[in-house]
């Protein structure tokens, strides 16, 4: 067997719902509630389209739950279906609708994590803290007295679990559970200073863990790495760039001496059998939609799916459910850039530029062919380049995950994150949310973005605040 769910028997009493029923319910409603949300005029052509013909004018906290506007019927009808897909919110077994739930989670609902297709906070019921075991020796842990919930178990991954919890830990749990763990999260602050003199404060999260009963797991031998939910719009065209156009900017031996040495991901894909690149997830470490949308169901919500049943075969939603979630991510609209004539928007840019922030923060790539016509072909502008870069000590997680080691993360893309807290007020930024600013988030990076980072701190304070007006504009 490649890949194993594990505990054996973890989930016996679970059953399949009526999902006919449900497919048949939002089938019925999807031409309705698609009647006026496809109309939304694409942004004008003598702005950058952010998104290519999937840009959507719209800077509202509901920017970024819009459909691309240039679906065809077939595809607006489908989206329409994974909208309410995604929302759906899973109760525990037996239910007429939407059983499945836990028994040990994280959250009931896509949705309920990824806050109107935004980012989540780094709090319970929206985060999600993986966890690895760094010593072989088991007997350095206790174990509790439940099983951990089911996990896909994939070669070429080297992130051993963690006994009794396994590599991703559950916060919540049905009537009858226990949690796996207690998660608890102490913000400590530390001071710094820009070249002009003005001071900044940092803060980083400091967390610990204990059993349900209170006794706190060891300090020592487990990497944990404490995470938010990041934004799902616009993946559909990071899953349309072909891979030639990602690996033609990989250096991973630095070759051109700029110091900058993106890396692929390569990780197992559960469809095809196989290593491919890894596009999603904040380490890159999932390639495709499909298996990001069937991973989250069965890690965040302890759903079992067709590429992640349980031990015994059996799956809590079918593949028509878990495939039009996946296509509702897919065919998200990107919002528009906005204030491009703005002089200081303008010197932001250019202050980007010059510090070097574009090396990772790719600005232009075209997407290639896709299932989805929408997503072909498209010019687009997403300020990432999909590899995985050394972001520093202060960053790191100590995690290694496929072939991306303990420090380095995936590069974000920045396309309308000038609207993240107008989506999610507070919502911080990086990939545990420990930034409250844009310019909190510039200052922890590290790394190869060092250098990057020592220009917007030694920046007069009328750039520094330029490049922000920039990134806002996003």
């Amino acid at each position: 067997m490649i890949w194993t769910m594990r505990p054996k028997n973890w989930k016996q009493g679970k059953r399949n719902g009526s999902h006919l029923l449900f497919l048949a319910v939002v089938a019925a409603i999807a031409g309705v509630l698609f009647s006026t949300a496809i109309h939304h005029p694409a942004y004008s052509q003598s702005v950058p389209q952010a998104g290519g013909a999937t840009t959507i004018q719209n800077r509202s906290s509901r920017a970024y739950e819009q459909p691309a506007p240039n679906l065809d019927d077939y595809w607006a009808d489908r989206h329409a279906v994974g909208d309410l897909a995604f929302e759906a919110a899973f109760v525990t077994a037996p239910a007429n609708v939407n059983p499945g739930l836990g028994p040990l989670f994280n959250g009931a609902s896509c949705g309920g994590c990824h806050i109107r297709n935004g980012r989540g906070m780094p709090e319970r019921g929206q985060r999600v803290v993986r966890v690895s075991q760094q010593t072989p020796d088991d007997e350095a842990f206790s174990f509790p007295d439940h099983d951990f919930a089911a996990e896909a178990i994939a070669p070429g991954g080297n992130a051993p679990a963690v006994p009794g919890i396994g590599t991703q830990l559950q916060e919540e749990s049905v009537y009858g559970y226990e949690p796996e763990a207690i998660v608890e999260v102490e913000w400590q602050e530390q001071q710094g200073m820009y070249g002009d003199g003005a001071p900044y404060a940092l803060r980083s999260p400091q967390v610990t863990l204990s059993w349900s009963d209170g006794t706190p797991l060891p300090e020592e031998g487990i990497a944990v790495s404490n995470r938010i939910p990041p934004p799902v719009f616009g993946t559909g065209l990071l899953e349309a760039i072909p891979e030639s156009e990602i690996m033609q900017q990989a250096d991973p031996q630095d070759h051109d001496g700029d110091g900058i040495s993106g890396r692929p991901n390569r990780v197992w894909n559960v469809t095809q059998q196989g290593e491919t690149l890894g596009r999603f997830g904040w380490k890159a470490n999932t390639p495709d939609l499909l298996q990001q949308s069937a991973s989250a169901y069965v890690n965040d919500m302890g759903v079992t799916n067709p590429l992640f049943p349980a031990s015994d075969g059996t799956e809590d939603i079918d593949e028509g459910i878990l495939e039009v979630a996946a296509i509702y991510v897919q065919t998200l609209a990107v919002p528009a850039r906005t204030l491009v004539d703005d002089a200081q928007v303008q010197r932001g840019e250019q202050l980007f530029a010059d510090a070097n922030c574009v090396a990772c923060h790719r600005t232009d790539i075209r997407t290639g062919s896709h299932e989805i016509p929408a997503l072909a072909n498209q010019f687009i502008h997403p300020y990432t380049d999909l590899l995985l870069h050394d972001m520093g000590n202060e960053l790191a997680d100590g995690r290694p995950d496929f072939q991306a080691d303990g420090n380095e993360w995936r590069t974000p893309p920045l396309w309308g994150i000038g609207l993240a807290q107008t989506v999610l007020p507070y919502s911080g930024y990086l990939h545990d949310g420990r930034a409250r600013t844009l310019a909190e988030a510039i200052l922890w990076h590290g790394g190869e973005s060092e250098e990057s980072r020592e220009a917007f701190r030694t920046m007069e304070e009328g750039d520094r605040l330029a490049l922000i007006r920039f990134l806002r504009s996003l």
